[in-house]
């Protein structure tokens, strides 16, 4: 005889006030989906869902586009996924070149050096999301881990907490760029070089990452707007500040950004 189990509902309305206030209090990330019973990246999802739905409405926000991670096999490796993962932005963290970044508001602050995209109209069929591309910016994505420790990290928490997007600063947008797999960003602190990458460095190119997006979306029934920003994964390692620093990024063809975190 087979004996059939009813299927799991999850709380997301607690795992989205769990996560509201560990951001809140700036508590110290810790693994939380085995608790919760989040089992696998479509629960995972859903309750980013719910913790971004929740953070929107408090701080008064809506979203502003999208972030793309875990663009590398050795990024990956290390979170135990063989696939990239996705979070929110929202408008409230939508900074302009030159900007002041506090650190306070963090629980631990990490900057991503990356190429950023621009919708310019909506888009349905992911098969023609790069025809959709209105403008091209160097950007720098602010990442807010709390502190993670790295060995004990969780691929179903990191989506479940909006794959720690925390804002990003941004350039001009162009509307003409260069071969985008070929050019090469630089990062510096202080003006002294922190690291570079080029453009190939995320899933082979920018726009692959973009069209694992639009799938990831469409598969969900959701889809890119006009206007979204899309952060296509960074060039560099995750830089974590310590103390007051000036921070430049440059990219062929795309231009330089600069901002400043304090602490």
């Amino acid at each position: 005889m087979t004996i059939e189990r009813a299927p799991v509902t999850l709380d997301y309305d607690a795992i989205a006030a769990r996560l509201l206030d560990d951001h809140t209090s700036a508590r110290k990330f810790a693994p939380f989906a085995k608790e919760y019973g989040i089992r696998n990246l479509d629960d995972a999802y859903a309750a980013q869902g719910a913790y971004v739905k929740l953070r929107a409405a408090r701080l008064a926000t809506d979203a502003a586009g999208y972030k793309i991670g875990l663009t590398s096999k050795t990024m990956q490796a290390m979170c135990g996924l063989a696939t990239p993962v996705a979070g929110m932005v929202l408008a409230n963290g939508v900074h302009v070149s030159p900007a002041t970044i506090p650190a306070k508001t963090h629980g631990r602050l990490g900057l991503e050096f990356e190429i950023a995209l621009r919708l310019a109209r909506g888009v349905d069929d992911p098969a023609h999301v790069v025809e959709a591309i209105g403008g091209v910016a160097p950007a720098v994505e602010l990442v807010d881990d709390r502190g993670c420790d790295y060995r004990a990290l969780d691929a179903l928490s990191l989506v479940a907490d909006n794959a720690w997007n925390a804002g990003v600063v941004h350039g001009e947008f162009v509307a003409q760029w260069p071969e985008l797999a070929d050019v090469e960003g630089v990062a510096l602190a202080n003006g002294a070089e922190i690291g570079r990458g080029f453009g190939r460095d995320v899933l082979g190119h920018p726009f692959a990452a973009l069209t694992w997006l639009a799938k990831h979306l469409a598969e969900r029934g959701q889809y890119l707007r006009a206007g979204d920003i899309v952060l296509t994964g960074s060039l560099i390692p995750t830089h974590f500040p310590t103390a007051t620093t000036n921070y430049s990024y440059a990219v062929d063809g795309l231009g330089e950004i600069s901002c400043r975190v304090v602490f």
